[in-house]
């Protein structure tokens, strides 16, 4: 679906827009021919059609950064796929999340969709005068092909260096990817990225993070500082301990001492009443603690964390999947645990 930019809207709208190809790039955990992709899929093979296909080309944790002084800013995407999810919102799903940096901290500016027609959508108007240094986060779970940023006619906008320092791989569910967020900014990822200005790079694969080897394979190429994994939400516990040690394995061919913090997976509303699922989720828990303590035994870079997103159901959105005020509790849960493990490395 090409994104409705014609001269008249424009005219009309006194609006300037550029492409995104001409501003920063950041939150990729590796170049890919796509640029808006997050795994290249023909350098990497063992994939699903679907992972192929769809899943690793969606834009979740990818943003742009940017400085301009224009006194609004208005989105637009060129869609190869727009996605409609039933537990979230199409904000979060297909459209653009705004941060403006004002007295050194990432304020939201806002955020929204553009039409079903494709007319760009205004994020944010009326600003006071002045260079603004901006972070626009992309779609949480559309495939696109360019997204393009409207200012002011008679304003400026330009790159600017990523504002974030030390790369630090995450990788996971539907939890990392921020399903059921209420926008894209609000995974727990990027919500620790903005908290702690290190520089995330989120690869969350919703529903597939089961630790393959096709993903083990594409981490390990990375160039990550420190590796955090959601790596026990998907698989069952017969998985668990089926993968881990060959996952470990694949991964400290390339990175022998690199840090790599593993995070239980979180406590999920539909066990409260549902016996079944409890016992599942129960085994799950036990086999990740029993094949990462292993782990720790012989390996002193690795480590378990501990995410708290929800206690009693009241930030549960479909039985599973956390709200916002849960994401912000697991960010908020992990971010000294993790912060305290970097600094042993010099990543302060």
């Amino acid at each position: 679906m090409a994104a409705a930019l014609p001269s008249a809207y424009a005219a009309k709208n006194k609006t300037k827009f550029v492409p995104g190809k001409d501003l920063t790039l950041i939150g990729k955990v590796m170049p890919t021919p796509d640029r808006y992709a997050r795994v290249d899929t023909v350098k990497y093979d063992g994939f699903t059609d679907y992972q192929r296909r769809s899943l690793n080309q969606e834009s979740s944790g990818l943003a742009l950064v940017f400085k301009t002084n224009s006194d609004r800013v208005e989105v637009n995407f060129d869609y190869k796929k727009r996605h409609h999810a039933y537990n979230g919102t199409d904000v979060a799903s297909a459209g653009a999340d705004l941060y403006i940096k004002r007295d050194g901290k990432w304020v939201y500016a806002g955020s929204g969709v553009p039409s079903a027609k494709g007319e760009p959508v205004a994020l944010v108007s009326a600003m006071a005068p002045g260079e603004k240094e901006c972070l626009l986060y992309m779609p949480l779970r559309s495939i696109i092909d360019e997204v393009y940023v409207g200012i002011s006619p008679d304003a400026t906008i330009t790159p600017m260096e990523n504002p974030f320092k030390h790369k630090i791989v995450f990788w996971g569910s539907s939890f990392t990817h921020g399903v059921s967020a209420n926008r894209s900014g609000m995974a727990y990822p990027l919500q620790l990225q903005r908290a702690t200005g290190l520089d995330i790079r989120s690869l969350g694969v919703s529903g597939n993070s089961k630790l393959q080897q096709s993903y083990a394979r594409v981490l390990a190429d990375s160039d990550a500082d420190a590796f955090v994994f959601d790596a026990f939400s998907n698989p069952q516990a017969p998985e668990i301990r089926e993968n881990f040690n060959d996952f470990v394995k694949t991964i400290r061919a390339k990175h022998p001492v690199t840090p790599i913090i593993f995070q239980q997976t979180i406590y999920r509303g539909s066990r409260n009443f549902n016996t079944d699922n409890d016992q599942k989720e129960a085994a799950k828990m036990a086999a990740a603690e029993e094949m990462v303590r292993k782990a720790m035994e012989t390996d002193p870079n690795i480590y378990i964390v501990y995410p708290a997103a929800d206690t009693d159901g009241s930030t549960c959105t479909d039985k599973t999947h956390p709200s916002d005020m849960g994401y912000y509790n697991w960010m908020e849960s992990i971010r000294q645990p993790i912060l305290d493990i970097l600094a042993k490395y010099n990543m302060k």
